[in-house]
């Protein structure tokens, strides 16, 4: 990411463990800017400042001048935490508990990796904060309480028993996927997909890769990586994973293979989804790579160097902020009244945006001989100017390409 420096960086030291969190605002707009906030061991300023600077381009990308929703700016939260450990709740309250005049006032945050929805919702709510967005809700044109009411229903609906609010964003990420492939002329009912990571990014890409007819062959989890080259039962591997997407090795079929969990990155598939960790393909293992298009789920995924490499190879990337931008533009339709809090308006609205959206910047790319991921900045900025010339607030200009 470029090196221009933030509006705000914030490190935090829980009175009780000693656990450090760090909130980072890169962008403002409207006053608000808004980022998921993650729990993992070892995430660092460095990382969250990364993660805020890819907010802010992802806020911008599907802007579209007709929609209620303005773009707000980017942050990003992260607390260096095992999500495991026993501790992990009460440190999320009182990192919420020392953040509340933040979120109220400037940064509105949401689940991310090692962080639920449901259970930030609960803990934010015994330390008296009705919503982690309640910032953003306060400039919905009708008001926050019926801004808050329809997220409270959107996040009410579930389809074939997973919460709509758990499938939105990898159901954007199979929908760029799948219109990667498209534009490499490859046909859906014979190609084939690899996802690391089974949480509700990963789990969610697995199960809409494989509705479209995608073969999806291979699952890493924290445990491990499962495998089957006939192609591995998602809805039942969905059924028996825990809250932080570890399938039960109990309920794999006869013929599933169990390998390392870095197996994922050099098994051939057409399609590769890094959708957990950040910085997992680096100039280290781009050489295992075998898949032709490589969907980020999970942010800043690909290192520079390697994403180098693979372009190089010719290798398609749609890049993190593009590829996983559903779940935070969902967020925020369903908040501004853009689209009724249910699931076939939620995917109506998710289609036929990224779709579009993926083959413009792959478009522009072949095109102009840059990389995706300089073709979708290009998108993002662009965006951004147009809002910036009716919302001068927004104070900061948005990473350059890598």
């Amino acid at each position: 990411m470029s090196s221009h420096n933030s509006y705000l960086e914030l490190t935090w030291t829980d009175e009780v463990t000693g656990i450090k969190g760090y909130v980072v605002i890169d962008t403002l707009s409207r006053g608000v800017a808004g980022g998921g906030l993650r729990m993992r061991d070892g995430v660092t300023l460095d990382e969250v400042r990364d993660l805020a600077q890819a907010m802010t381009l992802k806020e911008a990308v599907v802007y579209s001048p007709g929609d209620r929703y303005i773009p707000l700016g980017g942050a990003k939260g992260g607390i260096d935490c095992d999500p495991y450990d026993p501790r992990s709740r009460e440190v999320l309250g009182r990192f919420g508990r020392a953040m509340k005049p933040l979120i109220e006032a400037l940064f509105a945050t949401g689940e991310d990796f090692g962080v639920r929805q449901d259970v930030m919702d609960e803990v934010f709510a015994e330390e008296g904060i009705r919503s982690s967005a309640e910032s953003a809700l306060a400039l919905v044109d009708d008001g926050a309480d019926a801004a808050y009411e329809r997220l409270k229903v959107a996040f009410s609906r579930s389809v074939d028993g997973i919460g709509l609010g758990e499938l939105v964003g990898g159901y954007g990420v199979a929908e760029t996927a799948l219109a990667a492939l498209e534009f490499r002329g490859c046909d859906i009912r014979s190609s084939t997909a690899v996802i690391q990571g089974f949480g509700s990014m990963g789990g969610a890409t697995a199960r809409y890769l494989a509705a479209a007819g995608v073969r999806v062959v291979g699952i890493s989890d924290r445990e491990g990586f499962v495998y089957n080259p006939r192609g591995l039962d998602v809805e039942q591997l969905l059924a028996t994973r825990d809250v932080f997407g570890v399938i039960d090795r109990s309920a794999l079929g006869a013929d599933d293979e169990i390998s390392a969990g870095d197996d994922w990155i050099g098994t051939e598939a057409d399609v590769l989804v890094p959708a957990a960790m950040s910085y997992v393909i680096t100039s280290d293992n781009v050489d295992r790579v075998r898949a032709s298009v490589i969907c980020e789920a999970a942010n800043v995924a690909t290192l520079p160097e390697a994403e180098a490499e693979l372009r190089e190879r010719g290798v398609t990337i749609v890049p993190d902020f593009v590829a996983n931008v559903g779940t935070n533009a969902w967020w925020w339709w369903v908040a501004f009244a853009d689209i009724e809090p249910n699931a076939e308006s939620s995917f109506d609205k998710i289609r036929g945006v990224l779709r579009p959206l993926t083959r413009e910047l792959l478009e522009r790319a072949r095109r102009d001989g840059i990389s995706s991921r300089a073709a979708a900045t290009l998108i993002s900025e662009e965006k951004r100017a147009l809002v910036a010339e009716h919302y001068p607030t927004s104070v900061k200009s948005a990473a350059v390409a890598r």
